[in-house]
């Protein structure tokens, strides 16, 4: 025996192949894991470059939609816009009509208002024409001839009363006219009185009444003739002697002197 056989070798003993074959393959496990690791790691690289290459894509889509969302607004606020206009020209129309029908009505009812009083003025003149008519009959019977009245000279009030109403003549006729320089029938004939201090009502239904009652054939200057019923008479003026008389008799003639032919009264009243 070798003197050194009992001492442990200090060479490192080989290793077998089964070792090697398994490191080997370990190791190429490692290299391929590595490999697939990269290969990953590279695809995931790549990644990005894939969706920079779609995004320009994206964004035009996106504009699109917008450009044609801003035209579907733009649209819509027209569209709103014409129909406001519509609603504003609606209205103004319907109140227009308002209008227009609130004016039809007044210029109807004015109408109808003017056909009335002219039909009752009709009324009247053809009433005041049967009047004076029947007058004139019985006045003509009742004297054999026409209407007597007496010629004789006015004195003392009388005269006065005539003086004043003859002052006036050629005056204008207003109604509810009381002088200076315009007036009624029993505007003038009031006032003509007052001068005298004899106070008469202001209206011929009044004044018909406000003395005594004498007959168209027994007249005397300074009597107040009256058209119409004693108590409900139309028109007054004052008898001048003549057979003329004074009065306002209407805004064509103003304040007149007219036979009694012109229009003959239907009765009178004496206060002097």
């Amino acid at each position: 025996m070798s003197h050194t056989a009992h001492i442990r070798s200090h060479r490192k003993p080989r290793r077998s192949t089964p070792k090697l074959s398994v490191r080997a393959g370990v190791a190429g496990g490692v290299l391929s894991t590595l490999a697939v690791a990269g290969a990953a790691g590279a695809a995931n690289a790549a990644e990005p470059v894939t969706q920079t290459v779609e995004l320009p894509t994206l964004t035009a889509d996106l504009a699109t939609q917008v450009a044609q969302s801003a035209d579907a607004t733009q649209q819509a606020a027209a569209n709103y816009e014409l129909q406001a206009e519509r609603d504003s020209a609606a209205a103004k129309a319907a109140k227009q009509a308002k209008s227009d029908l609130a004016d039809a009505k007044k210029k109807a009812e004015a109408t109808k208002k003017a056909e009335a009083a002219r039909r009752a003025a009709a009324e009247r003149a053809a009433s005041r024409s049967a009047e004076r008519t029947t007058l004139s009959a019985s006045a003509s019977a009742s004297t054999g001839t026409s209407t007597s009245t007496s010629t004789s000279t006015a004195t003392g009030s009388a005269a006065a009363v005539i003086a004043f109403v003859k002052a006036q003549i050629g005056d204008a006729y207003v109604s509810g006219g009381t002088g200076p320089n315009s007036w009624d029938c029993s505007g003038l004939v009031q006032a003509a009185f007052k001068q005298v201090g004899v106070s008469l009502p202001r209206v011929s239904q009044d004044q018909s009444t406000a003395g005594t009652q004498v007959s168209l054939s027994n007249l005397q200057p300074g009597d107040i003739l009256y058209w119409g019923g004693a108590g409900s008479a139309y028109h007054v003026g004052v008898y001048v002697g003549d057979g003329m008389f004074v009065g306002a008799q209407n805004p064509s003639t103003g304040v007149v002197e007219k036979p009694l032919s012109y229009d003959p009264p239907t009765g009178a009243v004496r206060v002097l």
